[in-house]
């Protein structure tokens, strides 16, 4: 899959009484590896998020909640474009200038992006971008990202781990007063590549999501909006975490079963998952569970 143009283009819509549902997965949905995730919020009215362009950066830019306007412009034409669903997706492609605005109250920016961070590869001078564009420099060869190997960590076996092995962990919180920006990527603090993005939005009050466990998928959950409950289950003991703050995360460990409950009146949970989906990984049995825990 290769893009070379700015557009939208839309994300699949799992819809349920209990919340919809909508996901992407690298080099599935969007034409690169995530290398990377941040999102922008608390945005005062009336603010803009200052315009830059990148060099060889691709991006996937979704609105988690409310709306906003994002503005491309290629140093001849200019588009302006409306986030409004969470079921749509702008593709940005390399050294294509962007700028953010026109905020509703509590939106919520999704960034998802090809490459780690790289001061080097940003273009803050729009200027410099114009004079750039005008000379004819071509965007830096846009591969299909590798990532970088992890060090080689002890395996977490499904059938032991704990409850305590799940943790609430502090992310990057970058203040600004155009609006807060919170960023993940592998090794900061993940200890596991992104593969695949999934949130749940639209949840009604007093519903549940959930209900199952994974043999090997690790995951990061993140209150980007209003809060959530986790309930924790090792087959032996029950933890139940709260989460409502977009720059707090909980990690979940394979062979844990897990409910979302409790949710505030515009909630949306965020998900940032190991790996591709596979039915395969899942139990969805509550029985089942208990039985591979006692394997």
């Amino acid at each position: 899959m290769v893009y070379d143009t700015p557009h939208i283009f839309d994300l699949p819509k799992i819809s349920d009484p209990r919340g919809n549902l909508s996901f992407l997965e690298s080099e599935g949905h969007i034409p690169f590896a995530a290398k990377r995730a941040y999102w922008i919020y608390d945005v005062p009215g009336g603010m803009h998020r200052d315009g830059h362009a990148f060099r060889k950066q691709q991006e996937v830019i979704i609105a988690l909640s409310g709306s906003f306007d994002v503005t491309l412009n290629d140093g001849v034409t200019e588009h302006r474009y409306h986030m409004a669903r969470s079921y749509y997706a702008l593709y940005v492609p390399p050294m294509t200038w962007r700028k953010i605005d026109n905020f509703s109250t509590n939106s919520v920016v999704l960034v998802i992006s090809s490459e780690k961070y790289d001061p080097d590869d940003y273009i803050e001078d729009y200027d410099l971008y114009c004079r750039l564009v005008k000379s004819g420099t071509s965007p830096a060869q846009a591969t299909i990202a590798t990532f970088d190997a992890q060090p080689a960590g002890q395996a977490i076996d499904c059938r032991a781990s704990s409850v305590d092995d799940c943790n609430i962990i502090e992310l990057d919180k970058h203040h600004h007063a155009n609006g807060n920006l919170t960023v993940v990527q592998p090794g900061e603090p993940l200890s596991f590549d992104i593969n695949r993005i999934y949130y749940i939005y639209d949840i009604p009050g007093g519903e549940a999501r959930g209900g199952h466990a994974h043999r090997q998928l690790q995951q990061l959950l993140v209150a980007i909006s209003g809060s959530f409950d986790v309930v924790l289950d090792d087959g032996s003991r029950q933890r139940r975490v709260t989460l409502n703050r977009p720059y707090q995360g909980l990690t979940i460990v394979p062979g844990i079963w897990r409910v979302l409950d409790n949710f505030s009146s515009g909630a949306v949970c965020l998900c940032i998952a190991s790996d591709h989906y596979d039915e395969n990984d899942y139990i969805r049995e509550h029985d089942d569970f208990i039985k591979l825990r006692n394997s």
